[in-house]
């Protein structure tokens, strides 16, 4: 069977691999798809498609938007997003990136404060960019000097949003981003569903983001067990919503996530890739 992986990252966000080496990772993978979806950018989109080009492999650019819904962080991910709509994508993250540094400021601040010796400057020197600098680059610095033993404990204790160290930025609304997927003709995907909402946050959720466009949700994902892929399922079938998937491969940031088959046993049919270039403008 023919299988893809449409939740990716590259270096252009929090990823270790660039956009062309997650393309030759991908042919060795036996991949027949990949998307990459870098967090609230584009940047590498045009180096991910050029090695497109060279490769037997279908490259899908997208981009995964934080977003909120009422006070929960949901990520919407777009797929198909043609070149002529990256500029407005990037205006469109803009809003987002200049609450975010300010954000990451204030929780590296309060770490200082609190005794913790690190400074912005090293946390950034990680990232490409400024816009690309998050929180997973400050756990990789907790982690590089003993205060946590992985990012997932930081993320768990130190920069989790109930720690008193860390204030979400403002995000742009759920709900009208998957519009403003739609209105740029690509395809809308609810990423990695249950991991901010239950199962009655999403029968809640998803009549409304279907009604603003909705197509997809991941069904099939690296953490998620044979019950919660059922469970995802379900939910795609009861509210007539096609199905995606993916890795969420960050290449060494999560080095227990392979491309393609997740912790192992993740397949993600070629299927749901051709499904959803069907739902793009």
């Amino acid at each position: 069977m023919k299988t893809c992986d449409l939740h990716t990252h590259s270096t252009c966000s929090d990823g270790t691999d660039t956009p062309a080496e997650l393309v030759k990772l991908a042919e060795q993978a036996g991949l027949s798809g990949i998307a990459l979806t870098d967090h609230n950018t584009v940047k590498g989109l045009r180096a991910f498609l050029d090695a497109g080009k060279e490769s037997s492999i279908v490259t899908v650019p997208g981009c995964e938007f934080s977003t909120d819904y009422g006070r929960t962080e949901l990520h919407i991910v777009g797929l198909f997003l043609r070149e002529r709509v990256w500029p407005q994508i990037e205006q469109y993250a803009e809003q987002l990136h200049g609450g975010k540094k300010r954000s990451n400021e204030l929780l590296i601040e309060r770490l200082r404060a609190a005794g913790y010796d690190i400074t912005y400057e090293e946390a950034a020197a990680a990232a490409p960019d400024a816009d690309t600098f998050n929180r997973a680059h400050v756990a990789g610095l907790l982690q590089q000097k003993g205060y946590v033993r992985d990012r997932k404990e930081a993320f768990a204790t130190l920069l989790h949003e109930n720690s008193g160290f860390y204030t979400p930025p403002a995000r742009p609304g759920a709900l009208d981003t998957i519009a403003f997927i739609k209105e740029i003709g690509g395809a809308a995907v609810l990423a990695h569903p249950f991991q901010n909402l239950d199962a009655a946050g999403l029968a809640e959720f998803l009549p409304q983001a279907k009604a603003r466009g909705l197509d997809a949700i991941e069904t099939k994902y690296s953490e998620f067990d044979a019950e919660t892929t059922e469970a995802a399922a379900a939910l795609a079938e009861r509210f007539g919503l096609k199905q995606s998937g993916g890795s969420d491969y960050h290449g060494r940031v999560k080095p227990d996530i392979a491309l393609g088959t997740g912790k192992g046993s993740l397949c993600v049919p070629f299927a749901f890739l051709e499904e959803l270039r069907s739902s793009a403008g």
